[in-house]
C-alpha cells in the first residue's frame, strides 16, 4: 500500500469531526501538494513524499508512546484514537505548499563541483511553524485545545520558541510533550539524515 493511501484510509477510520472530510479532499486536490512535498529541505524526508511518510511515522510513534505502561497509568494521559490521528498526521500541514525543487552546489569526491537536486524554501503564508498547521486545520475543523496545543508546541524546545512557553504547555497539556517525543523519534530515529 502507498504511503498516500495508508495516510486516506488511517485520516478515514479515525477523524469523523465535522469538517474532516473537506479538509481531506483540500489534501487531495491540487491546490495542495502534501503527498508529494518533502519533509525537509536537506535532512528527514528530504524526497518527494517525504511529508507524508513522516507523518505516518510520527503517527506510529504516537500510538506506540500512548500505549506504554508507565504513560497510561503514571502519567494518566489518554487521547482518543481521533485526537491521535489529527495531532500526528496533520502537525506538519505547514510544509504543504512550502518547498519547491532546486539545486545546490557540492563538492564530489574527486574535490569537482556538482549542481545536485534538492529542495528550497518558499513560505508563501509566513505564519510561523507549528501555528501555521494550527491555522490550516482550522480553516477546516475544529480542534480542541489540547489537539491545538500539541500541534502548536511539537518542534518541543527545538523550535524558536521561547522556552518558558513550552514547558508551560506541556505542563498544561500532556499531549503536547507525547506528540513532540514522537516527531523526534520519527525524525531522528526512523528517517535520520538523507
Amino acid at each position: 500500500m502507498s504511503a498516500k493511501q495508508e495516510f486516506i484510509d488511517i485520516f478515514k477510520t479515525h477523524i469523523k469531526r465535522e469538517g474532516a472530510d473537506k479538509l481531506l479532499a483540500h489534501l487531495m486536490s491540487s491546490a495542495s501538494d502534501f503527498f508529494t512535498a518533502p519533509a525537509s529541505t536537506r535532512y528527514h524526508g528530504a524526497y518527494e513524499g517525504g511529508l507524508v511518510e513522516h507523518s505516518l511515522n510520527v503517527y506510529e510513534c504516537l500510538c506506540d508512546y500512548m500505549e506504554r505502561e508507565r504513560v497510561r497509568e503514571l502519567y494518566g494521559l489518554e487521547a482518543s484514537n481521533e485526537t491521535i490521528a489529527i495531532v500526528a498526521l496533520l502537525h506538519d500541514l505547514c510544509k504543504m505548499n512550502f518547498y519547491k525543487p532546486g539545486f545546490r552546489n557540492v563538492k564530489d569526491d574527486n574535490g569537482v563541483w556538482q549542481k545536485v537536486p534538492t529542495y528550497e524554501i518558499e513560505d508563501k503564508l509566513p505564519y510561523g511553524h507549528g501555528e501555521k498547521s494550527v491555522y490550516i486545520i482550522s480553516g477546516f475543523m475544529r480542534l480542541t485545545r489540547e489537539e491545538a496545543f500539541a500541534i502548536r508546541y511539537h518542534m518541543g524546545f527545538s523550535g524558536s520558541e521561547e522556552p518558558r512557553n513550552v514547558g508551560s504547555a506541556f505542563e498544561m497539556f500532556p499531549l503536547a510533550f507525547a506528540l513532540s517525543t514522537a516527531d523526534m523519534e520519527a525524525t531522528y530515529f526512523l528517517e535520520g539524515k538523507n
